[in-house]
């Protein structure tokens, strides 16, 4: 097995094409093609990191966040950066981030928050624009069933819980060959009228390649036609947040009691309270400022997220309570998500948890 082999994997789990522009996702450090021994999984590379994966034998490091973020003009040692990238360097270890790719999927960092608050009836608290694609096509109409099966067997007109989604209608279809044609249907240099169905579906945009693909190899004619546009509709499974319910509402105390201790977290910094029960909670792994207004608008009684600076607890407003648990704390169970995942997905390697604590903020 390759490092691309668990890269692929992970890329089920989270397709790199839904990171944040501003990210630095995938495989920062090491050849995609060198033989695994070992995998270890961190929330953060650190040198001690890399010396942990040494002592396991384990020459893949999945990290959560990147620890390359800005380009590098050297690589000598003077900073943390750049000891751990000579450090994985020389020893064979490649480094691969996963960051807001996991963010961003519907089992990801958020839905992890979710489980460990036990929170029900989950969706998406900042659904993402520009990831849906439409494609359209024209086929005869004798071959539109197989076409169609195709498409959905690469995943495309699957919508949340519904697959096999597609509209079809019926025409006319008309094409004339010149000199150095091959027509499948008809001869070249006649005008040719053909029973035809227009199929549209819809996809997710990481899937256009794989789509296209299937068009392609499973369409009767020489030359295609067809039509791919980006859907402005929102994406209800990709985004960033997730809001979700308590089963029982609990008073503003008992909540923030509860969220302390099932988040681990040394201290809960939250807003006002209100007076009122908490039911519906939106979360947000790492920095959430942003998603301020988002949890107001979704109904919120609360928001737990990390990295609130003084002015943003004014934000609430009194119309909700922001609790800030720490950025540490709020993305800390990633990796043992992550663990689960690859040792389901892969069972002939080992994939070690790593024991190295990398909050970098300590408390009294």
């Amino acid at each position: 097995m390759t490092v691309q082999d668990v890269i692929n994997q992970l890329q089920e789990l989270a397709p790199l094409s839904y990171a944040e522009d501003f990210d630095n996702v995938g495989l920062l450090v090491g050849d995609k093609c060198q033989e695994i021994t070992g995998i270890l999984v961190t929330l953060d590379t650190l040198e001690a990191v890399v010396e942990e994966a040494i002592n396991n034998d384990c020459n893949l490091i999945v990290s959560f966040h990147p620890i390359i973020f800005k380009g590098l003009k050297k690589l000598t040692g003077k900073t943390y950066v750049e000891r751990v990238v000579i450090k994985a360097i020389q020893n064979n270890i490649a480094i691969f981030s996963i960051h807001t790719a996991l963010d961003n999927a519907f089992q990801g960092v958020n839905s992890i928050i979710c489980d460990q608050l036990g929170l029900v009836n989950k969706n998406i608290l900042i659904p993402s624009s520009g990831t849906l694609k439409k494609l359209q096509t024209y086929v005869p109409k004798n071959n539109a069933e197989s076409l169609r099966t195709a498409l959905f067997s690469a995943g495309a007109g699957s919508l949340g819980n519904y697959d096999a989604c597609s509209f079809n209608t019926d025409g006319i279809g008309t094409y004339k060959g010149n000199e150095y044609a091959n027509p499948s249907i008809g001869n070249k240099g006649e005008l040719h009228s053909e029973n035809e169905t227009a199929i549209s579906v819809v996809f997710e945009k990481h899937l256009e390649v794989k789509i296209l693909q299937a068009l392609l190899s499973n369409h009767p004619y020489e030359e295609v036609a067809f039509e791919v546009v980006t859907l402005d509709n929102t994406n209800p499974y990709r985004g960033m947040g997730m809001v979700g319910e308590l089963e029982t509402a609990m008073n503003e105390k008992e909540c923030l009691e509860f969220i302390k201790s099932k988040m681990k977290a040394s201290s809960v910094r939250h807003s006002n309270l209100l007076n009122k029960p908490i039911k519906r909670i939106a979360v947000l792994g790492g920095s959430g400022s942003f998603a301020i207004g988002a949890a107001k608008a979704s109904g919120a009684d609360l928001l737990v997220t990390a990295d609130l600076k003084y002015h943003d607890f004014f934000s609430a407003e009194n119309s909700i309570i922001l609790a800030d648990i720490g950025h540490y704390e709020s993305e800390q169970f990633t990796k043992s998500f992550l663990v689960d995942y690859l040792s389901k997905k892969i069972t002939n390697f080992a994939v070690v948890l790593s024991k190295t604590n990398t909050n970098p903020v300590k408390y009294l």
